[in-house]
């Protein structure tokens, strides 16, 4: 896969699937925007592209702060020129509670920053990626296109759903400008995402079935540069005739679950 000569933006670069991304991306040629919450973090992953021979520009917002993302990308094409290739994998797990515990404000914290962060990544990339095509990747999950098992996760899972029909629509609207928009739905995946989900009572909102020991058939969790070759395949020309697809990443567990 080659991108030589190629921009992209990234956004939740600093870590997991969004740092990895942005290394592959990197390496195989592509200047690489390197955006997330913390700035010390996408400065961090910047700074090691460029060690290893590579071209990035460190950027730092809340995706869902509309003020700050434009900024950001404008601060991108400054230094630029151009945009070629968007990957919209910036999100959080949130509060996993049962829906008549879980509060209005933790809910509306999950949407905005899975959902609302990939509508304005999206609505800030778009004109760029009209000027000569291009190609997106929206990170989506199982949960919410392939599974409803995990308990409490309802607004996290209403959250990745909604990214997934978002990404079919774009595949739609934007094919007559030559812009590919695909999804990505990991399973388990080795990230610090973890760290980062508060869960309340959420036995009680837990469907009684048991899963076989081990319900990843293929036996262990993905590793972040598994799911960002995935990513990196339906944005590059290999995948040219790509558009409108998930593509499950999840080491069969969808299928057990």
């Amino acid at each position: 896969m080659d991108f030589t000569g190629k921009v992209a933006l990234v956004t939740g670069a600093g870590s997991g699937i969004g740092e990895a991304t942005a290394l592959r991306l990197a390496a195989s040629g592509a200047l690489v925007g390197v955006l997330d919450l913390i700035a010390d973090r996408a400065e961090s992953i910047a700074r090691s592209i460029v060690d290893r021979g590579g071209l990035a520009q460190p950027l730092a917002a809340d995706v869902a702060d509309d003020i700050a993302m434009r900024d950001c990308v404008t601060k991108l094409i400054t230094a630029a020129g151009r945009l070629d290739l968007v990957v919209a994998n910036a999100g959080i797990n949130g509060t996993w509670a049962p829906i008549d515990e879980l509060t209005p404000d933790e809910w509306d914290r999950s949407i905005r920053a899975n959902l609302r962060g990939t509508y304005l990544t999206m609505h800030l990339g778009v004109p760029h990626l009209k000027k000569q095509g291009g190609s997106v990747v929206i990170v989506s999950s199982i949960n919410g296109t392939s599974i409803a098992s995990t308990a409490g996760a309802s607004a996290y899972s209403a959250a990745k759903a909604g990214q997934a029909a978002l990404a079919d629509q774009l595949a739609l609207e934007l094919a007559p400008h030559g812009i590919r928009v695909n999804t990505v739905c990991p399973g388990m995946t080795m990230t610090n995402i973890g760290q980062n989900t508060a869960q309340r009572n959420t036995d009680s909102a837990h469907y009684p079935v048991d899963f076989p020991k081990g319900d990843i058939p293929l036996g262990h969790p993905a590793q972040p540069a598994e799911i960002a070759e995935a990513i990196c395949f339906l944005l590059s020309n290999e995948a040219r005739h790509i558009t409108g697809t998930r593509l499950i990443v999840d080491g069969g567990q969808s299928l057990v679950r």
